[in-house]
């Protein structure tokens, strides 16, 4: 029987670092498949939610602004360079990364996410997500409105009238959200991406944004240690 292997996933939605290692960690995933169709391990794909600033309003503000007084000391050149870098990046992944829109909270997303993965499993839950990170950093969407989760949900496979539902009910997997950070938290979590790959014998923890070779490496230990 293959060993099957949970890669957990911590993330926060306005994090651009954990868009860039999602999908390169995506494209680690196709290319150690490809390359090892009967590998004696499955990997299937968990989130796990993470908020670096809780206190954000759900209402939001402007988001290059915000970068700029709160990342850079006000310093326009910095916000410049560091932009031009991540768009950088993003096209090295197939994406068009944009700083403008709104930053705001994001636990309803996570609350989201957090049901769909639980209610509907692992591949509604990547589509919800992948769907969360391209309108926030590609298309100006606000992270935690109406109009976002309901367009992630439908692309998820939600029909209309669940995913208005779920959207709509503020409360519906909102304490498993909250709960599910905390654990986070309790397991040393600070800092996002924060990617666990799980071992027969030892898990791999990598932190922060990783080259796509360097996620394939890990893939490749799980599965020699299986």
């Amino acid at each position: 029987m293959p060993y099957e292997s949970a890669i957990t996933f911590t993330l926060d939605t306005i994090c651009p670092w954990t868009y860039i290692a999602y999908l390169r960690l995506h494209t680690a995933l196709t290319q150690y498949r490809a390359a090892h169709p009967t590998a004696p391990v499955t990997f299937t794909l968990k989130f796990a939610p993470y908020q670096l600033y809780p206190d954000f309003s759900k209402q939001g503000e402007d988001k290059y602004a915000w970068y700029v007084k709160e990342k850079f000391a006000g310093d326009e050149q910095r916000m410049r360079m560091f932009v031009e870098y991540m768009e950088t990046l993003g096209r090295a992944e197939g994406v068009e990364i944009d700083f403008g829109g709104h930053v705001a909270g994001t636990m309803d997303a996570h609350r989201v996410v957090g049901w769909v993965q639980g209610e509907k499993g692992e591949e509604a839950a990547e589509r919800v997500v992948g769907s969360l990170y391209k309108q926030y950093f590609t298309q100006r969407a606000h992270p935690s409105s109406r109009e976002t989760l309901l367009e992630a949900c439908l692309a998820a496979g939600l029909s209309e009238k669940d995913a208005r539902g779920l959207v709509e009910d503020g409360n519906e997997g909102l304490m498993e959200a909250k709960m599910a950070i905390q654990e986070q938290v309790g397991n040393g979590v600070d800092s996002v991406p924060y990617v666990v790959f799980e071992g027969r014998k030892r898990d791999f923890t990598l932190v922060g944004a990783k080259e796509v070779g360097e996620y394939v490496k890990t893939l490749e230990q799980v599965g020699k240690e299986a």
